[in-house]
């Protein structure tokens, strides 16, 4: 009896120990966590947008865009670059699920009128040497200067005008059908996003 009673006593005390390191680890960390989340979106919002002078993600929108599968609320996030006080352009994200390997993040950076300026891919689990090209150069340029109007949002094979990646017709899809229903999200909310700056 007395055995089992050390025993529970040890096996107590040592959770209660890793519980407060890892509690302590946590708030160590969360920190730096949080500031290289926001470097990681700032270098996306750069990237996709013209130059601009402002902080974009302290000059954003939120917009609900319904509720996902378990009763909670999807929204998404406009991030609003500006030059000398004016309205320059809007970066957002959109999540494809429809990738071959998984979702796909991209984070698409529009001018005022609705033209994409850039495009980046955030993350993927596309297959190494092809999905996987969707973060190249080569295929984001070919979102550049298109919107809803001058685009058949599809690739050359379904009748549109984007060109697939070679072996990776999915993934190409899955990134087209992303970023066309973020433009969109953007036309159907464009004054609650732009707001006076229209």
């Amino acid at each position: 009896m007395r055995d089992i009673l050390r025993l529970t006593i040890v096996l107590t005390s040592i959770c209660i120990v890793s519980a407060i390191a890892l509690a302590k680890v946590y708030d160590l960390t969360k920190g730096p966590i949080a500031y290289q989340k926001r470097l990681e979106v700032l270098r996306a919002i750069k990237t996709v947008l013209p130059q601009y002078d402002n902080e974009p993600d302290r000059d954003m929108v939120v917009l609900p865009m319904g509720v996902d599968k378990k009763g909670e609320e999807i929204q998404r996030v406009f991030y609003r670059g500006r030059k000398e006080g004016r309205l320059i352009g809007v970066a957002f994200k959109v999540i494809s699920p429809e990738g071959y390997g998984g979702n796909i993040e991209v984070m698409v950076g529009l001018l005022q009128d609705g033209t994409i300026h850039g495009v980046e891919v955030l993350s993927h689990l596309e297959t190494p040497g092809l999905g996987a090209k969707i973060r190249e150069t080569k295929f984001k340029d070919r979102f550049k200067n298109r919107n809803l109007t001058n685009t058949t949002w599809a690739v050359k094979k379904d009748a549109g005008d984007i060109d697939a990646i070679t072996g990776a017709t999915i993934s190409s899809r899955a990134v087209i059908k992303a970023i066309k229903e973020g433009l969109e999200f953007y036309r159907d909310q464009e004054a609650g996003i732009v707001g006076s700056d229209q």
